[in-house]
């Protein structure tokens, strides 16, 4: 038996204050190794029966209502191995810790610390989450949460909540949680979330500590009531209904209900006003509430989402139309990141017509693509391969993330814009392929947004993000194949669009405008995008031109050697043309 659970037990009532502060204190600084599961199991249980004892205002414990601080962060700092995790998670000790926390509650170090003891053991043990929400506890901390202003507090409470709501098995207290208004809350979690994302983002512009780490975990409840609730809802409707399509597969964003659309002002209200982060342009909470908002249809909700940013039109420009562009107002973006892309922006080709006026308050288009741009041009610098080690190379030193999850949330995002309204189709068009596009050059080799997208077309290290920038193009070439192919080249997306099924070149419609000549007149070439340029054959000499074939023999020499061709070499004496 440890020593620290003799000298826990040797306290009693009547132990002087110092020597009970002195041995909460050695279990607290106690060296992980010198404590075995089974001393800490019963360590972490007799601390948790004095606190009770305490809360219940019991006055024969070895703990007094001073030293319940102490014991909390004991209990924390054992909690945070699985096997004591196991006995705070269990539906009693569960009790025990809600009944410090609500006696507590106005102690806000104290009350946080009950909440740093749940939420690390519901972090470990799946069961405890249940047996939290069975006891009340979920519902205690959506109440607190609503009268929450304290990063700490909401950063804990968001913690709790979003690991219970993780999974669908947490099925009846997800609905209950977006259907239900109990006493002691004067609006649903749709409405505290909105309200304390508000409150968040005046925090974070503040510089307020911990207040990134609290929207980042409020969004992770958020992601998880967006995910799940409209397929409960559907599954109910259908079950009420007699419907039998319980197998079907449900896709995030293609399913929704209307008791979620408060939440989507205030993501977006956060998506346009939290600052850039350097050196990364997305990290937490940005992240999170890119990961949010792509659980949201547009369609349903285009007046929420496009506000006065996207122009009123009856009838979008067609493809490659040079008389109708669509300007790109200003001042979306904060300076930070406008300075950061301004260099890149001016190899672009993005049209310079009038801007309108007044700008909008927010485009959520634009600041997508802003971000996109700027997030290309920090990990795909210049024409860089993206399949360059330097490029996961970056990921890692700045977050221990791929490319595939920092860029492919944020794609999807502007893709499911152009897929849902077709004015973002035609603004985003006329950004990434504009009618007076230069195709004198190869168009994969371009320093600027499409570039990009085509040298991700053919990379190996993303292929989620390869495959997300494909949907992206794909969609603001109105999803038709035929007309992707004729404005980049059929080259470019060939492997695309052999994965969506297409196995050769498409015909270009013949109701399409896409270009097929360059504004100088040229005819551009389909399988590259480009113009066909005459140039004159390199003046070599006689001993260049040898070189030059040496060069290709040994090539053809290694081809053969890996097998990739086989060569069939002619009989010398065969007579010329027998075969």
């Amino acid at each position: 038996m440890s020593g620290l659970l003799i000298n826990y037990r040797f306290l009693s009532g009547c132990s002087p204050r110092a020597d009970v502060y002195n041995v909460l204190k050695s279990i607290i600084n106690a060296l992980p190794t010198t404590i075995d599961d089974s001393t800490r199991k019963m360590l972490v249980q007799e601390l948790l029966d004095d606190l009770n004892a305490v809360a219940a205002g019991e006055k024969n414990s070895r703990l007094s209502s001073k030293d319940v601080a102490e014991a909390l962060i004991a209990i924390k700092t054992l909690g945070r191995h699985h096997a004591s995790s196991e006995v705070i998670s269990s539906e009693r000790n569960a009790k025990i810790l809600l009944s410090v926390f609500n006696v507590y509650k106005d102690d806000q170090d104290t009350s946080n610390d009950a909440l740093r003891c749940v939420a690390n053991a519901l972090l470990l043990i799946e069961q405890g989450r249940f047996n939290w929400v069975e006891i009340g506890g979920g519902r205690t901390c959506v109440v607190m949460l609503e009268k929450s202003t304290n990063p700490d507090r909401i950063f804990l409470l968001s913690r709790i909540l979003f690991l219970c709501t993780v999974s669908l098995s947490s099925a009846s207290f997800i609905q209950s949680l977006v259907e239900d208004v109990p006493s002691g809350q004067t609006g649903n979690i749709v409405d505290i979330i909105g309200a304390k994302l508000d409150l968040l983002t005046s925090s974070i512009l503040a510089g307020a500590r911990m207040s990134r780490e609290a929207m980042t975990d409020l969004l992770k409840l958020t992601f998880n009531l967006l995910a799940h609730y409209p397929k409960l809802a559907e599954s109910a409707s259908s079950n009420e209904a007699g419907s039998s399509k319980g197998n079907e597969r449900i896709v995030i964003g293609d399913k929704w209900n209307d008791r979620l659309d408060g939440i989507l002002p205030p993501l977006l209200r956060a998506f346009n006003t939290l600052p850039p982060t350097f050196p990364s342009p997305i990290a937490p909470p940005l992240s999170h509430v890119i990961h949010s908002l792509i659980t949201i249809p547009v369609a349903p909700l285009r007046a929420q989402w496009l506000g006065t940013a996207s122009p009123t039109s009856s009838k979008a420009p067609s493809l490659g139309r040079a008389d109708s562009p669509v300007s790109k107002p200003p001042g979306a973006f904060d300076r930070a990141m406008s300075a950061l892309s301004a260099g890149r922006r001016s190899l672009s080709s993005r049209p310079s017509s009038p801007r309108p006026s007044p700008p909008p308050v927010h485009d959520s288009l634009l600041r997508a693509y802003d971000l996109l741009e700027v997030s290309f041009g920090h990990y795909l610098p210049g024409d860089i391969d993206p399949d360059d080690a330097s490029v996961r190379d970056r990921c890692m030193k700045e977050g221990d993330h791929s490319l595939d999850d920092i860029l492919s949330p944020l794609v999807a995002l502007v893709t499911r814009f152009c897929v849902d309204d077709e004015q973002s189709r035609v603004r985003m068009r006329d950004w990434v392929l504009p009618a007076d596009l230069d195709r004198t050059s190869p168009l994969e080799q371009r320093v600027d947004m499409l570039g990009r997208c085509l040298r991700l077309l053919s990379c190996v290290y993303h292929p989620r993000l390869k495959d997300a920038v494909g949907e992206m193009l794909y969609a603001i070439c109105d999803s038709d194949a035929g007309v992707l192919s004729s404005q980049v080249g059929y080259g470019n997306v060939a492997g695309f669009l052999y994965n969506k099924g297409i196995m050769s070149a498409p015909p270009r419609p013949a109701s399409s405008t896409a270009p097929t000549t360059a504004p100088t007149g040229e005819p551009i070439n389909p399988i590259t995008g480009t113009v066909h340029i005459d140039r004159p054959e390199p003046d070599m000499t006689e001993e260049e031109k040898q070189q030059e074939m040496d060069k290709l023999m040994a090539l053809f020499e290694r081809l053969e050697k890996t097998g990739t061709v086989k060569i069939q070499k002619r009989d010398p004496s065969a007579p010329s043309g027998s075969s």
